[in-house]
């Protein structure tokens, strides 16, 4: 035996013999010889490996190894996914998907250079905000705008340009945490301003912030509570009533939408939220929102209002830190043009597309999907047609959820039968993500829109019960 073992430790290709074989020779041209030579090494180590646990040798076998380690390699994490989760704005999975506008935008300020930051007419230095900010004016009725990366980043620099040293008066009902422990008292801390809470955790009256403000308050901040709601014996004082209070007191008002929307969201049979041109005409001297979520475009925090309070937000240093590069400010002006056409915006808007999908529609596509997934995993789990209740997602309207149909896979004995049944949707070349519930793995097919796309992927599912 131990001589055997020997012929196959002899068996063994050398580096060099591999790279001049001629199917490995061919990678190079692919993926670079360094990058080859490496995977080379790494197989050949397993190779010798296998043959000490008394593993064959074969030299095919070495070569597919190589071409799968450099493919795996080559591909990149940022995987596209089936979203099937019934999260429309996930925030895990990138929130908004952009609307073609913005993507053609975003790719042509990639290929060429461009005037992001010169002025063409006057042939001098220009703004980058300039692209967007007339735009965002007409859209919310502000007097003045500016962009940052996110709405995080939005307040942050508000806060600093506003606050620094100084008090910010804020309802406890209104310390909100956003993803990743995320918290408002901490996003003050780190802009130099001083919290002060006022009210309850469910009740704050304008008397509250009279008796809080004194000649240290910075600014009265206003938070939407886009995450959760508190519901029961509550209270809270409009934006509209807050900022008579604070310009009695000559405080400005800022209004933190979170969210954020630039449409009235009942037009498309989704919940009433408050629009950023309601918030600037309620008072608010600045409003902060988000880019990605209900406005559906890419990652981009804007912050408008009041002319004055805008230019110095601009002269922070810190803007500099916290402003967007020129593909999302492309994909940005794209995604705006789009809301001057509010009769097509939820066709051509994928976010409000989705999110307005009529249910009928979906439970039809269910309907088509059922035989077909039960055919791909040939007896392996038992696939029928359900109702579901999907969710807007990235804080957007918590208790909201919307009808919505999907599929239930059901696999035998469920617990690890379950766990590998999900595993092999997301080891599918493009990974189908869904959810767990009361023992099935469960599709809600709100999101998906490429089902010719869905319905070849599925061909990757190994046959059968997953094991």
């Amino acid at each position: 035996m131990a001589q055997a073992a020997g012929s196959a430790f002899r068996d063994i290709p050398s580096v060099d013999h591999l790279l001049r074989h001629s199917p490995i020779a061919a990678l190079v041209d692919e993926y670079g010889r360094s990058a080859v030579t490496d995977a080379v090494r790494d197989v050949l180590a397993a190779a010798r490996d296998a043959v000490r646990s008394g593993a064959s040798l074969h030299l095919d076998i070495i070569v597919a190894d190589v071409r799968d380690l450099l493919a795996e390699q080559a591909r990149t994490g940022l995987r596209p996914v089936f979203n099937l989760t019934g999260t429309v704005l996930h925030t895990n999975l990138g929130r908004a998907v952009l609307a073609e506008e913005a993507i053609a935008a975003a790719v042509a300020s990639m290929r060429d250079p461009v005037a992001l930051e010169f002025d063409l007419e006057s042939g001098s230095r220009g703004e980058r905000d300039d692209h967007v900010r007339d735009l965002i004016c007409e859209l919310t009725g502000a007097e003045d705008a500016t962009i940052v990366n996110n709405n995080a980043a939005a307040v942050l620099l508000v806060l600093n340009t506003l606050a620094p040293g100084r008090e910010a008066i804020v309802s406890r009902g209104e310390l909100i945490e956003i993803g990743g422990a995320f918290r408002m008292p901490e996003i003050m801390a780190r802009a130099g301003a001083r919290l002060v809470e006022v009210g309850t955790t469910n009740r704050t009256h304008a008397k509250d912030y009279r008796a809080a403000l004194s000649p240290e308050t910075g600014l009265v901040l206003k938070v939407h509570t886009s995450n959760y709601r508190i519901e029961g014996f509550t209270a809270a004082v409009s934006a509209k009533d807050l900022a008579t209070i604070a310009h009695e007191n000559g405080v400005p008002l800022v209004n933190d939408l979170g969210s954020g929307t630039l449409v009235d969201l009942s037009r498309y049979g989704l919940a009433k939220e408050p629009t950023v041109r309601d918030a600037v005409a309620e008072g608010a001297d600045l409003v902060t929102f988000s880019g990605d979520k209900l406005l559906g475009g890419p990652q981009a925090g804007f912050i408008v209002g009041r002319r004055d309070l805008i230019a110095a937000v601009n002269r922070n240093p810190i803007k500099r830190a916290l402003r967007i590069d020129k593909m999302r400010l492309a994909a940005c002006e794209a995604t705006l043009k789009l809301y001057r056409d509010p009769d097509r915006l939820a066709e051509r808007l994928p976010t409000l597309r989705l999110l307005a999908r009529p249910v009928a529609e979906i439970e039809a596509q269910a309907i088509r999907l059922a035989p077909v997934v039960k055919q791909a995993l040939d007896g392996g789990a038992e696939v029928e047609v359900v109702s579901c209740q999907s969710q807007i997602g990235s804080g957007a309207l918590p208790l909201e959820t919307l009808p919505s149909a999907g599929l239930s896979i059901s696999p035998p004995g469920g617990g690890k039968a379950l766990d590998d049944l999900s595993r092999a949707f997301r080891n599918l070349p493009k990974p189908v993500l869904g959810r767990v519930d009361r023992g099935s793995l469960i599709f809600d097919l709100r999101c998906l829109v490429a089902e010719a796309d869905f319905i070849h992927n599925l061909a990757s599912l190994p046959r059968g019960a997953p094991e």
